[in-house]
């Protein structure tokens, strides 16, 4: 059969963009369908110029396809309502297939809403081509695990698929037919910690699964951690470097560190191999601060790692309890103090709102944040995502009274909505402002000394870093509106994320917070004011 996989845009624009994290998800399912006797082809529609309906009919209009196919995460729902009903308007009617945790969070109601005619829900790899097999062959659809579809107006949900035991059996993705050349050749410089000016990242996915229960987290892979074998992810390395001349890796794993051993043998084939380039690999990649310490730390930098991102979310002990959050507040400390003295660049973010979120636990995160972070760590409110144990309580509380409409309409990084036991709906719109004014005022930021314009939208800027005091050049760097604009920058010297503003942005910034402390301050300065006149 034929088949068409659809890259859905990731952003809400009709212009080529390419400002995203490269979807190894489809990336799999594109691989394994092409080593099939199936054909697919694809296409990535965030690097054409048009809408989703003008480039997804005109791709069925030039080629019969059997069979379409998409997924994504519950935040893109309507990136993926728009592919599923073009397909099923085109004169061609081809077969609708959906996958990813917009529909493994929430499957009966996805795929009602939705209405593909058939989901793989979990891990897809194995069940796409059971169901395409099936649908070729005419084969009892109820045989094939991991699907759902239709029955006489029912919907069936078959058997769960088994999660893949021996991830080194999956072939590494075929990324060629998706636009990953494309792709690296319009990379920016950006925030990520470059150490390049022109960055060639490459995304790679070590492990699948995470035991821990975070209530925030949907494991749209299940809970059983598997993780592949040193040799078969350097193999992988060595094939990108090879084809595509890679210069750094985001390795996605949430539980990168869990198993130190691992670690320490992964750095020590990374430095065999950056032994023989020309550009050593940079790599970043996620870590828990219930388990590191300065020898773990020092070897990865040494390897090439140039930013740990730990997900740090309270740094009250209540709040973590109540996330079951595996770690403790010394731990946070601790891990923040060891990072910045080995020199490695530092990510991670306090999230707020969680249902034990108090007036005080907020104070205690906020104040730690303020003294110790120096603008490094994020602050965000909490996000009920779709088959997260939060997500749950929300809608049993009703603090989400429409599921469907929360996820088509609402669900976004950042909704706030009071999800707490105790605070009001006034508290909440006061940490709110409190975390807004925090960004603005604590945030480590310069104006550039210089800037020069390379070609169209893009600069060369030197700036004084304000916190290593240190001069930095960067140059690849897009700026849309050159009269106001803030771009997020790590300083190549300390590692340390700087916000770089013009001028007319700083004024913006330095307004709001004047009005913010009059705002906060507005009794004492009437009093003050009242005395003095009399």
């Amino acid at each position: 059969m034929n088949l068409l996989i659809v890259i859905p845009k990731y952003n809400l624009t009709n212009k080529p963009n390419y400002n995203y994290a490269f979807p190894l998800g489809l990336a799999y399912i594109f691989t394994i369908v092409s080593n099939s006797k199936h054909n697919i082809e694809c296409i990535n529609l965030n690097h054409l110029n048009g809408t989703t309906e003008e480039l997804l009919t005109n791709a069925l209009n030039k080629k019969n396809y059997d069979i379409v196919c998409t997924g994504y995460m519950a935040i893109g729902y309507t990136a993926i309502e728009k592919i599923v009903k073009t397909a099923k308007k085109h004169i061609s009617n081809p077969i609708t297939i959906v996958g990813g945790s917009i529909i493994t969070s929430e499957p009966k109601l996805m795929f009602n809403s939705l209405n593909p005619d058939f989901a793989i829900v979990g891990e897809g790899e194995i069940t796409i081509i059971d169901l395409l097999d099936s649908v070729e062959s005419n084969s009892n659809l109820n045989n094939v695990n991991g699907i759902m579809f239709r029955e006489k107006n029912q919907i069936i949900i078959t058997k769960p698929r088994e999660i893949i035991q021996d991830l080194d059996t999956i072939p590494f993705p075929k990324l060629d037919e998706l636009g990953f050349q494309e792709f690296l050749e319009n990379q920016e410089n950006d925030a990520n910690f470059n150490l390049t000016d022109n960055p060639k990242p490459y995304t790679i996915l070590c492990s699948r699964g995470c035991p821990y229960q975070c209530t925030f987290c949907y494991h749209s892979l299940g809970y059983k951690y598997r993780r592949r074998s040193i040799k078969n992810i350097l193999e992988e390395i060595r094939q990108a470097v090879k084809k595509y001349n890679i210069n750094s890796l985001e390795i996605l794993d949430d539980l990168f560190s869990i198993d130190k051993q691992r670690v320490y043998d992964f750095c020590d084939e990374i430095n065999k191999l950056n032994r023989g380039l020309t550009e050593p690999l940079s790599w970043s990649s996620q870590f828990s601060v219930n388990n590191i310490d300065k020898k773990l730390l020092e070897a990865v930098k040494e390897a090439g790692c140039n930013v740990i991102s730990f997900g740090f979310e309270s740094y009250s002990q209540k709040v973590l309890n109540s996330m079951k959050k595996p770690i403790t507040p010394e731990q946070i400390d601790r891990a923040i103090k060891l990072t910045r003295e080995v020199g490695l660049g530092l990510q991670g973010a306090f999230i707020f709102g969680d249902p034990a979120e108090t007036k005080e636990t907020a104070k205690e995160t906020l104040d730690y944040w303020k003294k110790n972070a120096e603008g490094q760590i994020r602050l965000f409110f909490i996000q009920p995502y779709p088959g997260s144990e939060l997500f749950n309580r929300c809608v049993e509380k009703r603090i989400i009274k429409d599921k469907l409409d929360f996820i088509k309409n609402k669900i976004s990084h950042t909704t706030w909505i009071n999800m707490t036991d105790k605070m009001t709906d006034k508290e909440i719109l006061e940490l709110k402002k409190e975390i807004l004014e925090a960004r603005r005022k604590y945030y480590p930021y310069t104006i550039p000394s210089k800037i020069k314009k390379t070609s169209k939208n893009k600069y060369e800027i030197e700036i004084t870093c304000p916190l290593c005091k240190e001069k930095i050049n960067y140059k690849n760097c897009t700026i849309k509106n050159r009269f106001y604009f803030n771009k997020l920058f790590a300083c190549k010297n300390c590692f340390k994320r700087v916000l770089i503003v013009n001028r007319p942005y700083k004024f913006t910034m330095d307004y709001y917070n004047q009005l913010e402390f009059l705002r906060r301050n507005y009794l004492s300065i009437r009093d003050s004011f009242l005395k003095r006149k009399i």
